[in-house]
């Protein structure tokens, strides 16, 4: 046999040979950024995350970073979005340009006026289901209060299956130190929310332990 044809053959038969498909091995990462009041003030902790997973994500991968605002289930609230060539020195020119379009936006973001996490949460599963990868990943960089302009309707459950969702520097409000219960009751309804629509939930305020997250 054509020594040249071993190896195709071979990757047929380990991924057909039991009828199952390969086992995708890629990551996907959808970052939300909270841009309500006073949290723009946290934005260049968040360019420190970014640029982190930027530096532990492989080519073939993807990531995308949009902001949480009024209205957050809509294309237009992406801020940078790239699946990574499998040519690492072009993966690498992309993460470059990446980190550009962030600091460009940190730079010019305004607050918004509400703050829209369930409607973030839709585009991040929707992207993330596009794409498909073989991990996926939400980070929320918010202080998971969320606050709808009237007429908004976001009590609808989410589907998580397959997910891993992490809440990064999760911020006391003014209100959390006079009754803690505001916070633990916030940090426990996303938590059930998340894993009651089959995902997984963690807190994460302590950003060093990150890098078990991204690289599972």
């Amino acid at each position: 046999m054509n020594r040249l044809l071993l190896p195709i053959i071979t990757g047929l038969l380990i991924g057909c040979g039991d009828g199952s498909e390969p086992q995708r091995h890629d990551s996907g990462v959808y970052m939300l950024l909270d841009t309500s009041g006073t949290y723009t003030q946290e934005l260049q902790k968040a360019q420190q995350i970014i640029n982190f997973t930027l530096s532990r994500l492989e080519p073939g991968d993807s990531f995308a970073v949009a902001r949480i605002d009024t209205g957050s289930f809509s294309e237009k609230d992406i801020i940078a979005k790239m699946t990574f060539d499998d040519r690492p020195s072009t993966a690498n020119g992309q993460k470059r340009q990446f980190r550009d379009e962030i600091n460009h936006f940190v730079n010019k973001v305004k607050p918004a006026a509400y703050t829209d996490i369930t409607g973030g949460l839709l585009q991040a599963i929707e992207y993330l289901s596009e794409k498909d990868p073989g991990r996926k990943i939400i980070l929320i960089f918010s202080d998971l209060k969320e606050d709808l302009q009237a007429g908004y309707v976001r009590n609808i459950p989410l589907q998580f299956e397959g997910v891993s969702v992490v809440a990064l520097n999760v911020t006391k409000l003014r209100s959390d130190n006079v009754d803690p219960r505001e916070y633990l009751n916030r940090l426990a309804a996303w938590k059930a929310r998340v894993e009651s629509g089959g995902g997984t939930w963690r807190v994460i305020n302590d950003l060093d332990h990150l890098e078990k997250v991204i690289d599972g």
